[in-house]
This record gives C-alpha cells, sequence and structure tokens, in this order.
C-alpha cells in the first residue's frame, strides 16, 4: 500500500518559511571556501542566463513586448541552474533574514555570508564574461549580439542612481518571490514552471539585478574596447555605481520579501 503520509502538494506558507531558516543555518555556517566556490557557481549561472537574454534580443526584428519576454524567459536559465543544480546567489540569500529575526543566525553570520557570496557571484561572472568574449559570441547574427551587449550595458551604466536603486528594489522583490516558490516546491518541474513568472516578469520590465549586471556591464565594456560600438560608450565610474546601487536596491527588496514572510508565517516553534 502507498504511504499515505506522501504529498506532492507544494509545502504551506508556514512550512516554507521553516525551510527557508533552516536554510539559512546551513548558510550561515558553510565554510568559506566552500560558500565562494558555492557563490562563483551562481555567478556564472546568471551569467549563462544573462548571455542567452543577449543573443534572444539581439533580433531586432522581434516587436518590443515579443523580444523583452522571450529575453526575459531566457534568463530564467540562470536562477533555473542555481535552484536546481545548487549554489549560492546573494540575491537569494536576503531570504537569511528570516533565520536571523528568530535568532537562529548572528548578523555576524549573515554578513560574512552575503560580502563572500557577493564576491564569489562577480568572480564566477566575470569567468563567464571572458569565455563569451573569447568565443567570439559577439560576432553572431552579423556582430548583433556584440552590438547588443555595449547597447545593454551603455543603458544601465548611464541610469539615475535613484532609478537604479528603486530598480534594484523591485527586482529583488520578484526575485525572492521566486526563491521562496522554489523553496514550496518538492520538484524540479515545480521549480522551473514556478520561478518562470517572476524571474521574465522582472528582466522584461528592465529591473536592476547586481548579479546579472556582473556579467551584463563588464561584457558590454570589453565588446565596446575590442571596438563593437562608440568609442567610449560605457563609463567605468557609471558601471561601478549601477553595480553598488543597484546591490543596495536588491538588499532593500529582498529584506522586504523576507521579512514579510518571516513576521506573516513563522511559527511557535521556529520563534526564539
Amino acid at each position: 500500500m502507498a504511504d499515505q503520509s506522501i504529498s506532492v502538494d507544494a509545502l504551506s506558507p508556514a512550512q516554507t518559511e521553516a525551510k527557508a531558516e533552516t536554510l539559512g543555518i546551513s548558510k550561515g555556517s558553510m565554510p568559506a571556501g566552500r560558500m565562494f566556490v558555492a557563490a562563483m557557481l551562481a555567478g556564472a549561472f546568471i551569467g549563462f542566463g544573462a548571455m542567452f537574454f543577449c543573443l534572444f534580443t539581439s533580433d531586432s526584428s522581434l516587436p518590443f513586448a515579443v523580444q523583452r519576454a522571450g529575453g526575459g524567459a531566457c534568463f530564467c536559465l540562470g536562477l533555473v541552474l542555481v535552484l536546481c543544480c545548487g549554489a549560492e546567489l546573494f540575491t537569494g540569500n536576503s531570504l537569511m533574514v528570516c533565520s536571523l529575526f528568530s535568532k537562529k543566525i548572528g548578523a555576524g553570520q549573515l554578513a560574512r555570508n552575503w560580502a563572500i557570496v557577493w564576491l564569489g557571484n562577480l568572480a564566477g561572472s566575470l569567468v563567464v564574461v571572458f569565455l563569451v568574449c573569447a568565443s567570439q559570441m559577439g560576432a553572431m547574427n552579423g556582430g548583433a549580439v556584440g552590438t547588443t551587449m555595449v547597447n545593454v550595458a551603455s543603458s544601465k551604466a548611464s541610469l539615475a542612481p535613484a532609478t537604479i536603486f528603486a530598480k534594484g528594489i523591485l527586482c529583488n522583490v520578484l526575485v525572492c518571490l521566486a526563491v521562496w516558490i522554489g523553496f514550496s516546491a518538492r520538484s524540479v518541474v515545480d521549480k522551473v514552471l514556478g520561478i518562470f513568472l517572476p524571474i521574465t516578469a522582472f528582466v522584461a520590465c528592465g529591473f536592476e539585478h547586481c548579479v546579472a549586471n556582473m556579467f551584463f556591464l563588464p561584457s558590454g565594456l570589453l565588446m565596446n574596447m575590442l571596438g563593437v560600438g562608440n568609442p567610449g560608450a560605457i563609463a567605468l565610474e557609471g558601471l561601478v555605481a549601477n553595480i553598488v546601487i543597484a546591490t543596495l536596491g536588491n538588499i532593500v527588496g529582498g529584506v522586504a520579501v523576507g521579512t514579510a514572510y518571516w513576521f506573516a508565517y513563522r511559527t511557535r516553534e521556529n520563534r526564539a
């Protein structure tokens, strides 16, 4: 007789919050070396999604809405790999605040994780940037892929700080909701289908994801330095400012999601 205790339903919100706390404890106690390598993987995975986005959106014959939605769908590759293959993503780790608020990890553990994972994401992204440029991917579609990389980076680097910050908040609200769905899922299929719409939405709407921008901005800058687009189209200070401000906005958006779900669904057993 089949085990009647086995369920295919997604975890309830309270069960998902408890799982988020458990995952936060393991993330907070992970050795630094393993954490950095896992973060490099996440940076590379998000870079793959961004690379796929640039390829798809280089087709200028597509209508605007199709190009944005299709590019967003392509970008989902990144978070699918992160959640299904296992990796440490800075933006998703905003949800560690659930463990912090329940006093299961300390502020020092949280800060340590965020710092190491952010740097690891950057390192992994830059490896993919180098490999993509070395592979001559920018020459595809008659050079349109390289031009798209430069245009995407140029537009991001020229945004006003307040705009980047607001886009960063909105971005990580959607990303952390996608990660939350991933926490609640019981199968790989559940995870892939569950994250599809939130991630497609944030990319299609042009929101700012600091880890994705660790690929978009350096790849565009490198392609520009190699002669694609107008010389000096991307200012280095604009590149740095975008990633820093997007990071701050992403923290605010992610912490808001984690705080709301911790407050609404923490159980008595999970309280310190």
